[in-house]
């Protein structure tokens, strides 16, 4: 599902739910459809990154970051930056959501900067799939 070369950081979190919906809709539960100022502020400023995340709605993006492929149950995001290149996977189905993020590092500012806020990410991850599983559930009823 990643067409990344090579990984060189990978996790994987995923939440059980009987809740319905493609992993499109649930993509786009979890980020939104266009990064919020603090996402972009996150990613190009705080963390260095300047991840190219595009701020126009797109049904070609999520969150601003590009729609790279899709199957019958994921949708993978991608994101470049001069340092980096992201893939976040979305899978949905069989009563489970999960999200895996794939990272090569392409420049060296990237194997420093990431090691250290990847327990950041690790620690948003779970909540970002709780508060998705929340919107999920209040649009299926």
């Amino acid at each position: 599902m990643t067409e990344l070369s090579t990984v060189d950081y990978t996790d994987h979190f995923s939440v059980r739910t009987d809740v319905p919906g493609t992993a499109e809709q649930w993509a786009r539960a979890m980020f939104g459809n266009v990064p919020s100022p603090g996402e972009v502020f996150i990613w190009r400023v705080v963390l260095g990154l300047r991840l190219r995340l595009d701020r126009s709605p797109s049904p070609e993006t999520v969150a601003g970051w590009r729609i790279g492929g899709r199957g019958d149950d994921w949708i993978r995001l991608e994101a470049a930056s001069p340092a980096m290149t992201a893939n976040l996977v979305v899978r949905a189905g069989g009563g489970e959501v999960s999200l895996t993020t794939l990272l090569r590092y392409d420049r060296a500012p990237a194997r420093l900067i990431w090691p250290p806020l990847s327990a950041v990410h690790r620690w948003l991850v779970p909540r970002v799939l709780r508060d998705a599983t929340a919107r999920m559930s209040r649009l299926d009823e």
